[in-house]
């Protein structure tokens, strides 16, 4: 009863807020009616009776993150349809790309009518949250309707942990809605219970991130997609991706100087936010370094040595870690936390990244006990660690080559998934107790 009333006194600001976040983003509103579980009957046609298996991934990282569990889900399931949702819009952009994906849909606001209508709606057989997506009306709804829900992937950070210990009260109730919570360490095991999960109903599977596929490019590949990007056969290709404010500039700097002393090198410039694109080629033009928007594409001749593509779109990121000489992954300059560093890792891209990597932690020290990246303190050391990685062809394919192994050995977390996930889909779901 404290939550709803709490949520209808922040409703006009949540509203507010997201179509504030819409506006400025250039966004359209396209789907604002899914968010108040509205899905139009059209959509609904390609799931409706067939015990629909709804997987909630909030963003892109956690949309990247359950691919491989999406995979397994529809090879051992494959008369269940697999619904995707997601709360962002880049997250949607993403999740519209996976084949597995049968409907794609927004996930409603917490709203006690807007998931009960969504959950009428879409009548799944099985609910599957991604990583720690604590909502708490839809938990609740979906116990009241006898709807089985999984917690995959599960984690709490070490920032996180104190909060959630704090007001383990409240949490406590919300988790035992759950039927089943696969959380990907010990640690991670250790706190949720807690916080108060059921001891008996938590369970280690290890890290989705770490089953993404893993392949390196072939020669013909690597040409054909150097051709699709228009981008010059006889350069070192630098990466940085998923960039955030701050770490653009440096390495735009980082880049002009390197020129300075060698022409064969080009940039792909990749910002979190695709919306920023306009922003970052301000910047480009400032420092006077060329630059075409992926966007554009089409229309562009292929790129000349010394520019930068900037990519506005969605999607692509994999492939063109997997054409890179060296990967940059951003939000590790600034302190937003970092990203994953297993997708360059995964097609045999040497991996940089910077200090601020906490909510990555256990991947970090993976990623640099196997010798498959490297961990730089600041800008200066960023540059000083790309001239030295350009110039060593041996060391860039050893680190790749660690990458290929890292991945190799730490696979399998889907397949525990599903040692939890399966009977429950195929006993017909059971409602936590």
């Amino acid at each position: 009863m404290i939550y709803d009333i709490l949520l209808f006194l922040l409703a006009p600001v949540i509203l507010i807020h997201h179509a504030w976040r819409t506006v400025s983003r250039g966004r359209s509103f396209a789907g604002f009616g899914e968010r108040f579980g509205r899905i139009a009957p059209e959509s609904l046609t390609r799931v409706a009776g067939k015990g629909p298996i709804w997987v909630h991934a909030v963003s892109v990282g956690e949309t990247m993150a359950v691919k491989p569990l999406l995979r397994e889900l529809k090879h051992r399931f494959p008369e269940r349809p697999l619904v995707l949702s997601s709360v962002t819009e880049t997250g949607r952009s993403v999740a519209v790309t996976i084949p597995e994906a049968d409907l794609v849909i927004y996930f409603p606001f917490d709203f006690g009518f807007a998931v009960a209508r969504a959950l009428r709606l879409v009548s799944p057989s099985l609910i599957i949250v991604v990583e720690t997506e604590i909502w708490p009306n839809f938990l609740r709804h979906a116990r009241r309707m006898k709807i089985p829900a999984v917690m995959v992937n599960g984690r709490i950070s070490d920032r996180s942990f104190p909060r959630y210990l704090r007001f383990s009260r409240f949490f406590a109730p919300i988790l035992n809605n759950l039927s089943a919570l696969c959380m990907q360490s010990d640690e991670d095991a250790r706190r949720i219970i807690a916080v108060g999960a059921p001891a008996e109903r938590v369970h280690v599977t290890r890290n989705l991130k770490y089953d993404l596929p893993v392949k390196s490019l072939t020669p013909a590949e690597r040409q054909e997609l150097l051709r699709s990007y228009r981008l010059p056969a006889d350069t070192l290709i630098i990466t940085a991706g998923s960039t955030h404010p701050g770490e653009e500039a440096a390495v735009a700097d980082i880049y002009a100087r390197l020129l300075g002393e060698r022409s064969d090198l080009f940039l792909v410039l990749v910002p979190r936010h695709p919306e920023r694109a306009a922003e970052v080629g301000i910047l480009l033009e400032g420092r006077g370094i060329p630059f075409i928007r992926r966007s554009a594409l089409d229309t562009a001749q292929e790129q000349p040595r010394g520019g930068v593509l900037l990519v506005d779109t969605i999607g692509e990121l994999m492939k063109l870690y997997a054409l890179s000489d060296v990967v940059f992954v951003g939000g590790s300059l600034v302190p937003v936390g970092g990203h994953n560093l297993l997708e360059p890792a995964s097609v045999g891209a040497p991996v940089l990244f910077g200090p601020h990597m906490h909510n990555f932690r256990q991947i970090t020290a993976l990623v640099l006990d196997a010798g498959a990246g490297e961990q730089v303190d600041d800008h200066g050391a960023l540059e000083a660690t790309l001239r030295r990685l350009l110039a060593n062809e041996p060391a860039r394919r050893s680190m790749g080559e660690n990458g290929i192994r890292l991945m190799a050995d730490q696979g399998g977390a889907a397949a525990r998934h599903l040692e939890i996930i399966g009977p429950l889909i195929e006993r017909g779901g059971e409602v936590a107790g």
